[in-house]
């Protein structure tokens, strides 16, 4: 995954040691406008040619002229994984034109990298190095002093720290403590580089760890006072849940009672079999029989007799 940045911060914050650092751990290149111009005049590229005499007039190469030097360096092969873009941009309309730029190619802006220092810290530093280096009786450079530094870092002030607001506006600003040592200043770069996705040099891009599932939870059985019925009504899942009790319940009700007439039902089959092996009840039997034809021949014999007599 190819890394874009840009590196903010004051002179003498580290940007140069830092961006060093990040190039060899990413794989990407650093973009710095001074090496570009160079590069473009001994390439004698129609755009360094035109540089090539506005410097040597002793004039700043216009914002448009080196939009177009950045253009063509990011054409090259080797821009693919990545750059750095240090010293560039250093007002708001160049970061303006580099967003144009950026967009017609279609490339993303990864980060902006801002390493924030304490600059009363920083000149302490700056006398303390040029009053070692005079101790030990080197040289030291006309534009290594605290008067100089003093006047870049207003400069600084009044022109590039606008970009920390541009860039934080469109979220693509990350601040770093540049005060730290040399050391923790890049582990802590590494660590939110890591934190959006930035893979290290041959090393594969590791996967998001996927998020415990967030176990669901029954939704809570809330009253509410109806105004016009005076009655208490439960909430929709609530009333979801208590139709669905009622409905297993009415269906569990019907299987019961169909189970009881089915066996009332098989009670009666089995009497009235019984009753038709059985022939007919002792009841029926009893009322209906006959008297012995012996008896009623007697009773006759006893009628005539009395007849006879008469």
């Amino acid at each position: 995954m190819p890394m874009r940045l840009i590196l903010l911060g004051p002179p003498g914050s580290g940007k140069g040691t830092q961006a060093q650092r990040l190039i060899h751990h990413y794989g990407i290149i650093q973009l710095s406008t001074g090496d570009m111009l160079r590069a473009a005049v001994a390439a004698q590229t129609p755009v360094g040619l035109k540089a090539k005499d506005i410097m040597a007039a002793g004039h700043l190469v216009p914002d448009d002229m080196v939009i177009g030097i950045i253009s063509d360096r990011l054409d090259q092969p080797d821009a693919v994984n990545g750059f750095i873009l240090d010293g560039f941009p250093r007002t708001v309309p160049q970061a303006e034109a580099l967003d144009e730029l950026l967009k017609k190619k279609r490339i993303a802006l990864d980060a902006v990298i801002e390493l924030r220092v304490n600059e009363g810290a920083l000149l302490e530093r700056v006398e303390s190095r040029v009053a070692q280096m005079r101790a030990r009786g080197e040289e030291v450079r006309p534009d290594d002093t605290a008067e100089v530094l003093t006047k870049r870092l207003s400069n600084y002030r009044a022109q590039t720290e606008p970009l920390i607001h541009y860039y934080s506006d469109r979220r693509k600003l990350v601040t770093v403590d540049g005060m730290m040592p040399i050391e923790q200043v890049t582990d802590e770069i590494k660590r939110v580089l890591a934190a959006i996705g930035a893979p290290a040099t041959g090393s594969p891009r590791k996967a998001a760890k996927a998020r415990p599932a967030v176990r669901a939870t029954k939704p809570a059985v809330r009253a509410t006072r109806s105004p016009a019925a005076g009655r208490t009504t439960k909430s929709a899942g609530a009333a979801g849940r208590g139709g669905a009790k009622k409905a297993a319940k009415r269906a569990a009700g019907a299987s019961l009672e169909a189970g009881k007439k089915a066996s009332k039902g098989a009670r009666r089959a089995k009497r009235a079999a019984k009753r038709g092996t059985m022939g007919p009840s002792r009841k029926a039997s009893s009322g209906s029989r006959k008297r012995p034809m012996g008896k009623a021949r007697k009773g006759s014999k006893k009628v005539t007799k009395k007849r006879a007599k008469a």
